[in-house]
């Protein structure tokens, strides 16, 4: 699972015209999953994400936590983060999960944080549907976290 993390002051992300989710300050996080990806992998990066201490405390060091903030999320699903530019110019999507398990996936981690978080306080997405991602980066602040490179 891959997971690139942008702070935010603001996000939302529309499907023909028509906003779908959205967020305060917090993160927009493109969650892509792999083909061996499971329940618990998804558990293991939400939990890494909701402790990733990338939000400023009262001196401006980068301290806190989304948790510890009180902010919110937006997720949004990005098989292309599993994108193979290695041979040639056109990218090849064969090590992003099947549709089936992607969007299952992504929804157990999308309830996970609405668990944890509260769901007024986290937006969503919509699986497999061309999207329209708008955000004023706070930072800019971005973070890749990569399952397999954590060992999760």
């Amino acid at each position: 699972m891959r997971a690139l993390i942008q702070r935010v002051e603001r996000a939302s992300v529309e499907v023909d015209g028509r906003e779908v989710g959205t967020c305060g300050a917090g993160y927009l996080v493109l969650l892509g999953v792999g083909p061996t990806d499971t329940e618990d992998v998804a558990g293991r990066m939400w939990e890494k994400v909701r402790k990733l201490r990338i939000c400023a405390d009262e001196d401006g060091r980068t301290n806190l936590s989304l948790v510890d903030v009180g902010g919110s999320l937006l997720v949004v699903s990005q098989f292309t983060l599993y994108a193979d530019a290695r041979r040639g110019n056109r990218p090849s999507f064969t090590g992003a999960a099947p549709a089936d398990v992607a969007d299952r996936l992504y929804g157990l981690f999308c309830d996970l944080a609405e668990r944890d978080l509260g769901t007024g306080r986290v937006g969503r997405g919509a699986f497999g549907a061309h999207m329209r991602v708008s955000l004023v980066n706070d930072g800019p602040f971005t973070v890749m976290l990569d399952s397999e490179e954590l060992g999760l």
